[in-house]
This record gives C-alpha cells, structure tokens and sequence, in this order.
C-alpha cells in the first residue's frame, strides 16, 4: 500500500528546507567575515556551521521529501526511475527543482535582512576561472556518488553524516569551495558576501555541476551496478534516490533509526 505525503507537502518541505540551508551558508559566512579577518578563520567557522546545518535539515525534511535540496540530486532521483528503480517523475522532479530554487533565493535574502544589510543586492565575487570550474565538476561528482554509493550498498543510514562530513571536506578540498548545487549557487548570487557569487559567473558553475552530477552518477554504475530500488526494509528517510517514505515504511524505520543514523541526500 502506498500512501505518500502530497506533492505540494514534499515540495513545501524542498523549499523551506533549501531556505533553511542557504541561510544557515550564507548567515554563517556573515557571521564569520564580521568577526574575524583572517579568511582560514572564517572558512573554518562558515564550513562547519554549514556541515552541521545541513545534517540537521537532512534530518528533519528527509521523511517527508527525501531532502534533496539539489535539483543534482533531484535529477538522480529521476534517472532511477527511468532505469527501472523508485524516484521521481518528470512532473515531480521539475516541481522539487523549481522549489529548491525558490527557496535558495528566498533564504539567501532573509540571511541578508536578517543581519541588517540591503536585500537584492547582487553578488560582485567573480568566480569564473576553468580551475573552479574543475574544482564545481570534482565537488559534484563527489556528492553524488557519496550518495548514491552508500544507498547502492546498503549502508542509506549513513548517508546524512557522510554528505555533512563530505561537504565540510569539500569546501576546503575543492579549489571552488564545493557549491555543488545549481539552485543553491542561484541563490547565493544575490549575496554580495563572503559566500557569494556573481550572476556572470552562473552559467559556467551550473553547468559544471551538471556534468558533475552525470559524472558522479556514472561513477556509482560503474563501480556499484544499476540502481533497482530498494527494498522497503531498506528505505530511509533523506533516500534521494528512492523518494520519500510511505506511511507505512515510517514507524519501522523509525525503529531502526533508534540504533544509529538514517537519512540521505544533499547540499
């Protein structure tokens, strides 16, 4: 018996949660450039802050929409669906992309309220250097196969600690500082601070993602096989590959989560 939460729930919960996410980076990088100027300082501080904002929001949205809050990992979900697995169709996954993207542009203007400064002010930060570019594929790529390597092995209750710890890595490994979310570096252009992007340097940074993404994805085929579906038993909340849990898969995982984490999916 299936019996998921609507779709306007699911996407009231991908918007609200890709707010709460692009003002817990993007308050925290305020934050951070306000009281220290050393930039090591600040990234330390603006990296963990958004590392442990975003397992929480993992945490609490997983059960309901699977907590993508990346139209990258959206797109996944709905390639699993059409080689055969559970994920999205094509009505659903461009209502989660377009709420992800409303909602990154809304929380990037409350983070900017909310500290006193003038919203819909543009970013001026430039990013448009191949190297970066490199670095948005890598981070990408990365995430995705973060995400879809431990839900193809079994391991999906791991996948909230691992995607919190894999883009606090990421914002210091990567020459770009991980963005790794198409709507998220839309919202982040209408920062103009320490996390921000210019609206020029766009294109070329979505569209890095992107390909990382198909990277990522080919990646998980070729080194874990084709992704079929879990079994019920498996499913877990965040299951951004599998979509959200049904009314009655709830309360057994529920169980289950009571002896370790569960959850899956994004920055």
């Amino acid at each position: 018996m299936t019996n998921k939460a609507s779709l306007l729930r699911r996407v009231t919960a991908e918007l609200i949660g890709t707010a709460s996410l692009l003002v817990v980076v993007i308050g925290s990088g305020i934050q951070a450039a306000s009281l220290s100027r050393d930039t090591g300082v600040a990234l330390v501080a603006n990296s963990l802050a958004s590392a442990i904002g975003l397992g929480l929001i993992i945490t609490l949205f997983g059960p309901l929409s699977g907590a993508h809050l990346n139209p990258v990992v959206t797109l996944t979900a709905w390639w699993a669906r059409r080689t055969g697995g559970e994920g999205l169709d094509v009505r659903e996954a461009l209502a989660y992309a377009t709420a992800q993207t409303a909602g990154a542009i809304g929380g990037a203007v409350l983070a900017e309220v909310m500290f006193g400064r003038t919203p819909g002010v543009f970013s001026t930060r430039v990013r448009d250097d191949g190297h970066l570019l490199i670095g948005e594929i890598v981070a990408t790529a990365g995430l995705v196969l973060v995400i879809q390597g431990l839900g193809r092995i079994g391991r999906s209750r791991l996948i909230p600690s691992a995607v919190a710890a894999y883009i606090a890595a990421a914002i210091w490994f990567t020459s770009s500082g991980s963005f790794a979310n198409p709507a998220g570096t839309v919202g982040r252009a209408f920062s103009d601070s320490f996390t921000g992007i210019a609206p020029q340097s766009l294109p070329g940074f979505v569209a890095a993602q992107l390909l990382g993404g198909c990277v990522g994805l080919a990646l998980a085929t070729l080194l874990y096989g084709r992704d079929r579906g879990a079994r019920p038993a498996e499913r877990v909340p965040g299951a951004g590959a599998s979509g959200p849990l049904t009314a009655d898969e709830a309360e057994p995982v529920a169980d289950i989560t009571r002896t370790g984490p569960a959850f899956e999916a994004v920055v």
